[in-house]
C-alpha cells in the first residue's frame, strides 16, 4: 500500500485544527499535553491519578455490557486488569453497515497508537472504542454512500426512528431494502460473498443498532486488541452516579467554567458546540432521550417536571435514566476508564478546547488529544488519470466549474489560430516567385496558379477545422477525467474520508484491507499530515 503525505493548508479544515497540528503551542493553553511530544505524553501519563472506580468493579461491568451486545473480549478484558493498564479511546456513532472511513481511521489510529505507546513506555496501553451509544441522532447514521463516475451515490436506511437513543433502534426490513440497493451499485468481486456473508452476521433484523455495529468492529478489530465499551447500560451508569449526581449539583458552575473557556477559544477561533441548561438528557419510560433543561428553581424534560432536590434523589437512585450531552460524555469516559488519551476528528479537537477547566472541576486530568490520521485512497484507474492532468490533488477540492474554466484556459495555450495564419502567410510569400516564372513562361496559367494556390488555403482551413475538433475532443475527455477525480476524491465538495462508506474499499480490496493500513501506520504514525494511500 503506497503512500505519500500532504500538508493540510491546502485542505478544508478549520483554521483551529490547522493551528493544533501545525503550531500547538498557540493552543497550549486549551489542552493538557503535547500529541506530537513524546517528552509531554510521559509527562502526562506520570500526572493521571488512579481512577475512583475500583478496576475489577469496572472489568466486572464491562464483561456484562458485552454480555448483552453479543461480544467476547476476555482476551483484551485481561490487559485491562493490570493495574499499570492505560487506554487510548477513540469513538463515533453507530453508522449503518459502519458509516464513514473516518470511523476506520479513528480506530486505525487508536490502536497504532496504543501499540507504539506500549513499547515505549513499557506498561499495557489497550485501544478502545467508544460506542456513542445514548446518541438520539437517527438522521445522521443512516445514510450509506459510494462515488460514482461524476457523483456521490447516496443511500440511506429509512428506518422509523424518533428520540431514543440509536443504540436501541431494532434493524427491520428496510435493511433487506438498503442492502439491495447498495449491491446493485457495487460491482460483484471476489471479496463481495465473504464480506456479505460477515456482515449480514451483524446487521440482521432484529438486531440493534448498537449489537450489529459493535460486533462489527470486534470482527474487524477486535484480533488487534480493540476493546469496544460505551456508556449507555445500567451496570456501567451505576459506576457514575456520583459523576453524574455532580453534574447537577455544581451545574451553574460547570456553565460559567464551560462559557469562560468557551469565550476564550472563541475570542482566538471559533466555539464548536454551544452551551445549553445543563449537561443532562432524561430517558423516559417508553426509552425517549429528552434534554434537561431549567425551569424556575427546578429542572424539566419534556413533560417531566422536578425540583432541584428530587432529580438529584433520582440520579442517585436510577443513575441509568440520566445521559450525558457532549460536554459530560468525555468526563463520564475518563472517569470510568484509566485514559492516557483521545484520538479526535476535527470537530472534536475544537470542542475539547472547551473543556479543560471542566475536567480540572471534576478531579481529572484531560487526556492527550490526538488528532485521529487524515487520508484519502487513491484507486489505481483515478491514479492513471491523475497523472494526466495538470491539478496537484488538493486543487479537486474546488468547484467543478473553476477547475474546468482553469483547464479550459490551460488548453488555449497552443494558438492555432496563429500557427494557421503564419502557415498560410507563408504558403502565399512562398507562392510569389514561382507564379511570377510561371507567368512569363504562360501568362494564359496564372489562373490556374491562383485556383491551386487557393486551394492550398482551402485544405489548410479543413485542417484546421479538424484541429479544433481533435482539441475539443480531447478537452471533452480530460473535462470528464477531472469530474471522475474529483467524485472519488472529493465527493459532495467534501473530503472522501467524511462521506465514502468503508464497505465500498472492502468490496474492491478484500475486508482486510485496514488491518494493512494499520501494519502500515505502525511504521508511521504521522498525525501531522494528511496521508495519501495508494490501492
Amino acid at each position: 500500500m503506497k503512500q505519500e503525505k500532504l500538508s493540510f493548508d491546502n485542505l478544508p479544515f478549520s483554521s483551529l485544527f490547522k493551528t493544533y497540528v501545525s503550531n500547538y503551542e498557540e493552543l497550549n493553553e486549551f489542552y493538557s499535553s503535547n500529541p506530537f511530544s513524546f517528552d509531554s505524553i510521559k509527562n502526562h501519563v506520570d500526572a493521571i491519578s488512579d481512577t475512583d472506580i475500583n478496576r475489577s468493579d469496572l472489568i466486572s461491568a464491562i464483561k456484562k455490557f458485552h454480555g448483552k451486545i453479543g461480544i467476547d473480549q476476555s482476551q483484551q478484558l485481561n490487559k485491562l486488569s493490570d493495574e499499570k493498564a492505560l487506554v487510548i479511546v477513540t469513538g463515533q456513532q453507530l453508522g449503518i453497515y459502519g458509516g464513514p472511513l473516518f470511523t476506520i481511521y479513528k480506530t486505525a489510529t487508536a490502536i497504532s497508537l496504543a501499540r507504539n505507546l506500549e513499547i515505549k513506555l513499557d506498561r499495557p496501553v489497550v485501544p478502545v472504542f467508544w460506542l456513542a451509544d445514548e446518541d438520539h441522532d437517527f438522521e445522521e447514521v443512516t445514510g450509506f454512500s459510494i462515488p460514482g463516475n461524476e457523483k456521490l451515490i447516496k443511500l440511506s436506511y429509512t428506518g422509523s426512528g424518533g428520540r431514543k437513543p440509536v443504540s436501541d433502534e431494532v434493524l427491520d426490513d428496510n435493511l433487506n431494502t438498503l442492502k439491495a440497493d447498495i449491491k446493485e451499485e457495487l460491482f460483484d468481486t471476489d471479496f463481495s460473498e465473504e464480506l456479505w456473508n460477515s456482515f449480514d452476521s451483524f446487521f440482521k433484523k432484529g438486531a440493534t443498532f448498537r449489537q450489529a455495529f459493535a460486533q462489527m468492529m470486534d470482527q474487524l478489530f477486535g484480533s488487534s486488541g480493540l476493546l469496544i465499551s460505551g456508556s449507555h447500560d445500567s451496570g456501567v451508569k451505576s459506576l457514575l452516579s456520583g459523576t453524574l449526581k455532580k453534574s447537577l449539583t455544581d451545574n451553574d458552575e460547570i456553565n460559567d467554567l464551560l462559557v469562560k473557556q468557551s469565550d476564550k477559544i472563541g475570542a482566538k477561533f471559533h466555539q464548536q458546540v454551544t452551551i445549553g441548561d445543563s449537561n443532562l438528557f432524561w430517558i423516559d419510560s417508553e426509552g425517549n432521550r429528552i434534554k434537561i433543561e431549567r425551569n424556575g428553581a427546578g429542572w424539566i424534560a419534556g413533560n417531566t417536571h422536578w425540583s432541584e432536590e428530587d432529580l438529584v434523589e433520582l440520579v442517585e437512585e436510577k443513575p441509568e435514566c440520566f445521559s450525558p450531552n457532549v460536554f459530560l460524555r468525555p468526563i463520564i469516559q475518563d472517569k470510568l476508564l484509566p485514559t492516557l488519551g483521545y484520538v479526535a476528528g476535527p470537530g472534536e479537537v475544537a470542542y475539547y478546547a472547551q473543556m479543560k477547566t471542566l475536567y480540572q472541576h471534576f478531579g481529572l486530568e484531560m487526556p492527550v488529544i490526538f488528532p485521529r490520521m487524515s487520508a484519502t485512497l487513491i484507486e489505481s484507474g483515478v491514479e492513471r488519470i491523475i497523472e494526466k492532468l495538470p491539478f496537484e490533488l488538493h486543487k479537486y477540492g474546488e468547484r467543478i466549474e473553476d477547475l474546468e474554466k482553469e483547464y479550459a484556459k490551460l488548453s488555449e495555450e497552443a494558438d492555432v489560430e496563429k500557427i494557421f495564419s503564419n502557415w498560410k502567410e507563408q504558403i502565399n510569400n512562398a507562392s510569389h516567385q514561382p507564379r511570377e516564372v510561371i507567368s512569363d513562361i504562360d501568362g494564359s496559367l496564372d489562373g490556374m496558379v491562383g485556383k491551386t494556390i487557393s486551394g492550398f488555403e482551402n485544405e489548410l482551413n479543413k485542417l484546421k477545422g479538424r484541429v479544433y475538433r481533435s482539441i475539443k475532443q480531447q478537452e471533452q475527455t480530460q473535462l470528464q477525467r477531472i469530474r471522475k477525480i474529483k467524485a472519488q476524491v472529493f465527493p459532495d465538495e467534501g473530503l472522501q474520508e467524511r462521506t465514502i462508506s468503508f464497505l465500498y474499499f472492502m468490496n474492491k480490496y478484500g475486508i482486510d484491507i485496514w488491518d494493512k493500513m494499520i501494519d502500515e501506520l505502525e511504521e508511521d504514525i504521522d498525525l501531522q499530515h494528511h496521508h495519501i494511500f495508494y490501492l
